[in-house]
């Protein structure tokens, strides 16, 4: 009878570590700067992944879709899209669990909703789910899960 306790508190323990929820936390409200100057915009994340962490910019001005700024990965830098390349820049923080997006030389253009996304973004499903993002010249930048 022992073993059969020992077995179900053990398996309880470990769906509480797999409870842990990923998501993003960034801040609410609005940031503002001046023409010309720089802005720092701040994602904090959680993860139980144990595979590695990937985290994606996106910008989303009026009524278009999101559009891919950059992602970075706990194992490499990332990709960053090449019209984002001179002005925009991001380093991934595991330390701190931290992905801050920097926006300098900004511009009336980069007036615009940002969001900051944890890869894999849907879990528990029985079905997967993909999304290509493919660029202008068809290499594939990533796929949502």
């Amino acid at each position: 009878m022992t073993p059969l306790f020992i077995s179900v508190l053990l398996a309880a323990m470990c769906l509480e570590c797999r409870a842990q929820k990923d998501n993003v936390l960034q801040a609410k409200g609005e940031e503002t700067a001046a023409a010309g100057g720089t802005v720092t915009l701040h994602c904090l994340y959680n993860t139980s992944s144990l595979t590695g962490t990937s985290l994606f910019w996106y910008k989303q001005d009026g009524n278009n879709s999101p559009t891919f700024i950059l992602s970075r990965v706990s194992r490499d830098d990332g990709n960053t899209e090449d019209e984002f390349k001179e002005r925009f820049s991001s380093t991934l923080d595991s330390s701190i669990r931290s992905v801050p997006l920097k926006i300098q030389k900004l511009q009336l253009s980069d007036s615009a909703v940002y969001y900051c996304a944890l890869q894999p973004t849907v879990t528990g499903n029985t079905k997967t789910l993909y999304k290509n993002l493919w660029s202008k010249d068809n290499r594939i930048l990533h796929n949502i899960h």
